[in-house]
């Protein structure tokens, strides 16, 4: 199964009670449909996953997988602390028509998975028993788990754990395992701001949350790369970098909501106890994201 391009982890969209807003998730899924994106992943962390339900976890992946165009790769975010939760979610997943799982590293007791056996334990667990292949999640700014490049080196020989999303913005780590990881196995890169570097890297694609407010911008950044036209791809990841780090660092999912109803997609409020941007924030994006509109 290739993963090449670019995926957006998409957003779960609330009404003002807190509650899914059915209608506005297809409104998104139906206008990302007539862009250039590879496919969609349904319930990452930018889509406020551990806010969610099980039940809502599906519900929004059969709204997703009902409105999607035909063309477009559907992975499911599945990964929570236990294997057997993972597994569970999975399957109903590729029960759903789902292709493939994104699955974080486990985290919440750090001071025992931040280990090589527990990490590579996890994974080939989980991989041994899903239906669908898997794709590893690494983001340790937000988890405080960093998986290694030799775990990931050694997981890549399970013939179900076929890629890894790896979000840490280190170019230095996503070059050592592209050179350590066995052939064919995939590593996109989950950091906007470091999106053309990574692809000239070797990088075979992305899952960007900021793809989310602007599709266009990180599709032109894949195609300048797919056409080996560095200064485009230079010149494009020059002009989302500000817009970028706003909405994926400093302000967060709150923030990529804001810019995403500025972009002509719906955003709305986060889910509690996630606070929306202040007006001093959305001045901020509004500015940075004036020059990526249309």
């Amino acid at each position: 199964m290739k993963l090449q391009g670019i995926f957006p982890p998409i957003t779960t969209p609330f009404d003002h009670t807190g509650e899914i807003y059915k209608i506005k998730l297809t409104h998104n899924v139906e206008s990302w449909n007539r862009t250039g994106l590879a496919g969609y992943v349904v319930c990452g962390s930018t889509g406020e996953s551990v806010m969610l339900t099980a039940e809502e976890k599906y519900l929004c992946w059969e709204i997703v997988a009902k409105g999607a165009a035909p063309e477009k790769l559907l992975i499911a975010g599945t990964g929570v602390e236990s294997v057997r939760e993972t597994v569970s979610l999975t399957n109903k997943a590729a029960e759903m028509g789902y292709k493939a799982a994104m699955v974080r590293t486990p985290h919440y007791y750090k001071s025992l998975l931040n280990r090589v056996d527990a990490q590579t334990l996890y994974f080939r667990a989980v991989a041994d028993q899903t239906k669908i292949p898997i794709m590893i999640y690494n983001w340790p700014q937000t988890t405080g788990i960093d998986i290694a490049p030799e775990a990931v080196a050694m997981l890549s020989e399970h013939p179900n754990i076929i890629a890894i999303k790896e979000s840490s913005g280190s170019l230095e780590k996503v070059m050592q395992m592209i050179r350590e990881v066995k052939a064919g196995f995939q590593v996109l890169v989950g950091s906007a701001p470091t999106l053309a570097p990574s692809l000239q890297a070797g990088a075979v694609g992305a899952v960007l949350a900021f793809a989310n407010a602007a599709p266009y911008a990180c599709i032109t950044i894949w195609e300048a790369h797919r056409g080996r036209d560095l200064d485009a791809a230079k010149d494009w990841q020059n002009r989302i970098s500000k817009a970028a780090q706003l909405v994926t660092t400093k302000y967060g999912v709150p923030g990529l909501k804001h810019a995403m109803d500025l972009m002509g997609y719906y955003g709305g409020p986060p889910r509690l106890p996630l606070v929306p941007p202040s007006a001093e924030a959305k001045r901020e994006i509004e500015a940075a994201f004036a020059g990526l509109r249309g």
